[in-house]
């Protein structure tokens, strides 16, 4: 078995823990590790925290399986309040690759390629050779995915199909829906087959059976005295359970015409053992009234194998970059193929780190361009220039356009070289490229916490000192405006003596860049101490950030030794004025604040010039005439 070139980098990610390794050959997975959620800020931080444990070459080439829908470039976890943009991501990894898709889109990628240690057949049935497959499994959730051959591969797809409403069986089933119908409007199949589904089960079967205060077990609990025999209650829990994923398998088997297989894999099955075998699973999957016949010919298998979700993932990636060996390359890169020959010895070696890291060409300023070629940046220019392009920066927007199909706003390197009105354009389009990311960062719950915490303290305080001081004296004006008390501390002295005299119902709020200025953990170590609640507005993976108990991420990496950190500056206005439109149409409209958060992103931003062309709050609100720093 040959290894790859350079190892890649293979995760799982679900709403409780991270699972990675690294996937040196075909099928060989090694150093995996398993991270707790929780204990990271966001997955970037959770991928580098396991980076930093490995020695030898990085992976440049990444797959990630995540418990979530995949639309697009930006993830919002359900069961989690990370969120990230997979291009910005792959930026930060350096990364050439970054594949992310639906876990159990993934793991129905690794049916084909299970052997037969890897799965345990229960039940009867004989799977019919090259037709569809069904997939679904519990853990924090319920994963529905299914396979459709397509010569001479398969073709997996992503559902949302745990979601599909609960249907009962027989009476039993009717009390479990109704006790949950207390809980939810729409009882899905999902709030059932889980863990959480698991402890409902339990709660519902005590009730039903007059025991409404036996004791609240967590899922493992229950799982652990059902299969001991040690507690009646539970095992008929986990009884119940079985008998939900029987009827939910036969419904994917005949939606799907799954004659192909139904595979049962997730978090929560493979750890009932031979239990799940003697359920009721297979009695209930078979009871399909005028079907049973049609489900008594399609087999039941439990996936067993430990990384089968990595090995889904990973053979999603080797497809992505096999189809990107045998594309077509991008006009630009075509154009630089043909021209070598013209090209000087210096330019030439330009050229080849252009076609061998395109990516990084387009991402790295010129500098990194100069050294990885090992030439001088003027060569660097002539090259573009030798293209027909008006310097770097035109190079970059058109090779961007060949290798995404678009022309982006991207950050582009302010040189020497510059005339005055390419310097302009490009001041502008770097400030307007960090606007559009900080939209596609902004994570709506932390921020719909915020304005909660905002609009009912008793006490406001911004804190921040340097370059990030008018951020909290512009916070402080906009909030006296609303009647709040609040005060900006922007001296180190007086912040701390400041902090000393909060208490609980007051709020915090720390803006710093770099997240690691002693005085500010200082004072975010205080307030914590005195009962306050603390927002960092702030840089991800920074000591801010992990102390404050919300922190509002605004990555903009600036050289504060070298340039004044004005784009950054402009990022933390930015978050200011969306906190104080949220507070200001939550006393305007008195209504929920979800709607007042997606309404202040869409207001702030516009008002600071961002193009969205969305629906979303009128400039004739009362606070479009606060914003003072965006008025002439």
């Amino acid at each position: 078995m040959n290894s790859f070139d350079s190892p890649r980098l293979i995760a799982d990610i679900g709403g409780t823990y991270a699972r990675f390794a690294l996937e040196q050959a075909p099928g060989r997975f090694e150093q995996a590790a398993s991270l707790p959620c929780a204990e990271h800020v966001d997955l970037q931080a959770a991928v580098t925290a396991y980076l930093q444990t490995l020695s030898g070459p990085r992976p440049l080439h990444a797959a990630i399986a995540i418990a979530n829908p995949v639309e697009g470039d930006q993830v919002r976890m359900t069961n989690s309040p990370w969120q990230f943009s997979i291009e910005q991501m792959r930026e930060r990894l350096q990364l050439q690759t970054l594949v992310v898709v639906n876990d159990f889109t993934a793991l129905a990628m690794a049916v084909p390629r299970l052997a037969a240690q890897d799965k345990r057949q229960v039940g009867g049935g004989q799977a019919r050779e090259g037709s569809v497959v069904g997939v679904l499994g519990a853990g924090s959730g319920l994963g529905v995915s299914g396979l459709i051959p397509v010569d001479p591969g398969w073709v997996a797809l992503g559902t949302e199909g745990g979601h599909s409403s609960f249907a009962p069986h027989d009476e039993r089933e009717v009390a479990i829906l109704r006790h949950a119908w207390r809980q939810f409007p729409h009882v899905s199949f999902e709030r059932l087959l889980s863990g959480a589904g698991l402890e409902l089960i339990h709660r519902a079967l005590a009730e039903h059976a007059g025991a409404p205060d036996a004791p609240v077990l967590s899922a493992p609990e229950i799982t652990r005295r059902g299969l001991e025999g040690s507690d009646a209650l539970c095992a008929e829990a986990i009884e119940v359970f079985c008998a939900l994923l029987g009827t939910a398998a036969s419904n994917l088997a005949v939606s799907l015409g799954a004659l192909g297989g139904v595979y049962i894999g997730g978090g929560i099955v493979p750890r009932l053992g031979a239990y799940f075998d003697r359920s009721s699973f297979r009695a209930r999957f078979e009871d399909k009234g005028r079907f049973s016949h049609y489900l008594r010919h399609i087999p039941t298998y439990v996936i067993t194998a430990g990384h089968a979700t990595l090995t889904g993932a990973s053979a999603i990636l080797q497809a992505q970059l096999r189809a990107r060996e045998t594309a077509p390359a991008p006009a630009l890169l075509s154009q630089i193929q043909r021209g070598l020959d013209s090209l000087s010895p210096a330019e030439r070696r330009v050229a080849d780190q252009v076609l061998a890291h395109p990516r990084s060409a387009l991402n790295d300023p010129i500098a990194d361009i100069a050294k990885a070629a090992g030439v001088s940046q003027p060569t660097v220019i002539r090259f573009c220039r030798s293209l027909g392009c008006e310097g770097l920066s035109d190079f970059k927007l058109r090779l961007a356009s060949g290798l995404t199909g678009t022309v982006p706003v991207t950050h582009a390197q302010v040189t020497g070289e510059d005339s005055m009105v390419e310097l302009g354009s490009k001041v502008l389009d770097n400030t307007a490229s960090a606007i559009l990311q900080l939209r596609d960062q902004l994570n709506r719950d932390t921020i719909d916490r915020t304005i909660e915490w905002l609009n009912v303290a008793e006490r406001i305080q911004f804190h921040a000192v340097g370059h990030d001081g008018p951020a909290a004296m512009d916070a402080q004006f906009k909030f006296l405006r609303f009647g709040l008390s609040c005060q900006a501390c922007t001296d180190a002295p007086l912040q701390l003596l400041a902090a000393g005299v909060l208490r609980p119902g007051d709020v915090v709020v720390i803006i710093s860049s770099s997240g690691r200025i002693d005085e500010l953990l200082q004072v975010t170590d205080i307030a914590r101490a005195r009962g306050a609640q603390v927002v960092a507005i702030t840089g991800s993976q920074s000591p801010l950030a992990k102390k404050a108990d919300i922190a509002l991420i605004v990555d903009h990496p600036e050289d504060a030794a070298t340039q004044l950190p004005m784009i950054s500056r402009i990022l933390h206005l930015l978050v200011i004025d969306i906190l104080a439109v949220g507070v200001s149409m939550r006393r305007e409209a008195g209504s929920t604040i979800g709607p007042a958060v997606d309404n202040a992103v869409q207001a702030a931003l516009r008002l600071a010039g961002t193009p969205r062309g969305l629906p979303g709050v009128s400039a004739s609100l009362p606070y479009a005439r606060l914003t003072s720093h965006s008025r002439r």
